[in-house]
């Protein structure tokens, strides 16, 4: 729990993470904290009883994680019981279906990067969602589809987030934030389902992370 004097708050009209001072949240050398040092923010308990969807992870899904990260079979095979047999084509580390989404290697002349994402419905009726992005600086980022409709509880729905650097409005090799939000509606009982957003503009094309593995 966090010290009431450096309580986080996220102003809903910045979407930025602040203090109960309202000044931008500090990190422990006292610079401007980044989602590195807070993560998605402070949890409120009431809110995450009923956060109206979920990122659901399975062992499969941190299998083919661990895949697209260079381990092979036979590696991955003596920490996980059963068969582990690596697909022939893994997916992208950065397609792990973690609530947070990172781009670590964009590429600098605007070329597009596309990461996946699936969530699932956990509300007690059918609903429909809509999607609000807060871009990271000199990246552009659009999510398809941007409603979501789910015709009951349980029910799961894969959407895509395409990244584009933006020419001339970033710094190589510079992390930059951003957020996205997706709700139901308005009032009380309307549910914002917040996911961080990181990218990094490389100076040049990149390959996709790997891990040696000996």
């Amino acid at each position: 729990v966090l010290p009431l004097t450096r309580r986080l708050v996220v102003s809903s009209l910045a979407a930025r993470v602040q203090d109960n001072t309202r000044r931008p949240m500090s990190n422990s050398s006292f610079l401007r904290a980044t989602p590195f040092a807070y993560g998605a923010g402070h949890v409120q308990p009431n809110r995450a009883a009923d956060p109206g969807l979920v990122y659901d992870t399975n062992a499969t899904d941190y299998l083919h994680f661990l895949c697209a990260l260079g381990y092979n079979s036979t590696v991955i095979g003596t920490f996980m019981d059963g068969p582990n047999a690596c697909p022939a084509r893994p997916r992208k580390p950065e397609d792990l279906n973690y609530p947070s989404v990172t781009v670590p290697h964009l590429s600098a002349s605007g070329e597009p990067r596309t990461v996946t994402r699936r969530v699932r419905n956990v509300g007690a009726e059918p609903a429909a969602y809509d999607v609000r992005v807060r871009e990271p600086r000199g990246v552009s980022v659009s999510v398809r589809p941007s409603r979501l409709e789910f015709a009951a509880a349980g029910e799961e729905k894969e959407f895509a987030v395409t990244f584009r650097a933006r020419a001339g409005r970033f710094l190589p090799g510079e992390y930059v934030f951003g957020q996205m939000v997706w709700s139901d509606g308005a009032g009380r009982r309307r549910h914002r389902v917040r996911s961080p957003v990181v990218v990094r503009v490389g100076a040049h094309r990149t390959s996709k992370t790997s891990v040696p593995v000996a």
